[in-house]
């Protein structure tokens, strides 16, 4: 097969539609039925596991688990992206990661309480597959994008990612609701609606391993082919000292990334938490309320993500990257504050629109702006790699802080209303970027 060129409608098509076959693990699993499932084998009033011979809150626990996941992410990303510069095949350490996570969202099938320690294992490694897979992903933007189409080549690859996650979470909506139609019934152990949130980790992975087959095809392979030794594998560190060094001759792109690791510590946690802040803390009523009212609002999220994202990138155009992304922040520091005063559905809904206008419009921004900020390099997976780097160690802090006052207060309301602090420290960071551009 003949490679695209760079820039053609069917290699930057092929790049977007990663997001499509990847996404439903940030909605299913990480967002929506996971939490919903999570928060379902807890026995009511009871919220706490024991885990080394020590009682954590469950919430507390994900949190923690999560924070730990982000830094061993953080760790790994910069070897792994060092090999894959000298060895010039990134799809290659793309797939390792898409199946590591799509085996391990399988394998949460059999999560359980009893079975703790392994079912930890396998909420882990999901989430290291699908953010180390990331790093590559994201290094491909300038590989396949010239600047002038990356901000819209970034929103469309959000844009088929909320509305192909949403497909799956309707199906897997349907399961959950009508569990006889697909033969699954009530046993002593579980209902049969927690039966089916079992089988939508399943499909999930199944998902994210068929379509990004499509991905794989047209994605460039890469034509080097350096041996990897050892000191080859410690090069990855090398290149994040060589980045941060350039970043000195650079101020915008250093201050930009400065105000990104704050604002994106808050972003990140807010949409890590969400539903199991809406699980424990909204009055939903009885029976299948609040399973019911939590899947629809993630999904509200979704759909108003599509449109948000589109319009974050037109609004870009018009008024500028950073002035985009100040109004986006000053938004999402209002949308904290209003979660602390959260009790009713109504609210979450009203709530859950506005996360979904917002949502999708930062993550795609922020990814182009920092494309545009780059340098001229054919190592783009370094580059990378420092923005995923330090994307994941804001999260570990965000979520490190947020498990350990929702443990101290017992109530994650606290917890989100700390988060407006790095959302306006952000808007002052930014505000700084701008007098430099």
């Amino acid at each position: 097969m003949q490679q695209p060129e760079k820039g053609s409608k069917k290699l930057l098509n092929a790049w977007a539609f990663y997001d499509w076959a990847n996404s439903v693990y940030s909605l299913v699993i990480a967002s929506a039925v996971f939490p919903i499932f999570y928060n379902a084998l807890f026995n009511e009033g009871e919220t706490d596991v024991s885990v080394f011979g020590t009682s954590v809150k469950g919430t507390a626990l994900i949190s923690f688990t999560t924070a730990f996941a982000f830094l061993f992410v953080a760790f790994i990303s910069p070897l792994l992206s060092g090999i894959a510069d000298y060895s010039g095949n990134k799809k290659i350490f793309l797939k390792l990661f898409c199946y590591l996570g799509s085996f391990s969202c399988i394998g949460l099938y059999w999560f359980s309480l009893e079975n703790i320690y392994w079912s930890l294992v396998c909420y882990f490694f999901g989430l290291v597959g699908f953010w180390g897979s990331l790093v590559f992903y994201n290094s491909y933007l300038p590989d396949i994008a010239y600047p002038e189409q990356q901000d819209a080549v970034s929103a469309k690859g959000y844009s088929m990612g909320y509305i192909g996650s949403v497909f799956l979470l309707v199906f897997n909506l349907a399961m959950v609701m009508f569990p006889d139609v697909f033969g699954l019934e009530d046993s002593p152990v579980e209902p049969a609606a927690v039966k089916a949130m079992r089988w939508s980790f399943v499909s999930v992975g199944i998902w994210w391993i068929l379509f990004s087959q499509y991905t794989y095809y047209y994605l460039p392979k890469g034509t080097r082919k350096n041996k990897v030794t050892t000191d080859v594998m410690l090069n990855g560190f090398r290149e994040l000292q060589k980045v941060w060094s350039q970043l000195k001759q650079n101020l915008t792109l250093k201050r930009y990334l400065g105000a990104f690791f704050v604002y994106s510590m808050a972003v990140q946690t807010v949409m890590l938490v969400a539903t199991y802040f809406g699980a424990e803390e909204i009055a939903w009523g009885e029976g299948s309320a609040k399973q019911m009212g939590l899947i629809i609002s993630i999904l509200l999220i979704q759909i108003v993500a599509v449109g948000g994202a589109v319009i974050t990138s037109r609004l870009s155009k018009t008024y500028g990257n950073i002035k985009t992304l100040i109004i986006i922040n000053s938004i999402w520091a209002v949308i904290c504050v209003c979660a602390f005063f959260l009790t009713l559905p109504i609210h979450f809904y009203i709530t859950a629109a506005f996360v979904g206008l917002v949502m999708g419009g930062i993550q795609s921004l922020s990814r182009s702006t920092y494309s545009k900020f780059l340098p001229e390099t054919k190592d783009t997976a370094s580059f990378f790699s420092f923005y995923d780097v330090t994307e994941k160690i804001g999260i570990v802090i965000g979520m490190l802080l947020y498990g350990a006052i929702d443990q101290v207060f017992g109530s994650m309301r606290y917890s989100v209303i700390f988060l407006t602090v790095f959302f306006v420290a952000g808007i002052f960071l930014l505000r700084r970027v701008l007098k430099k551009s």
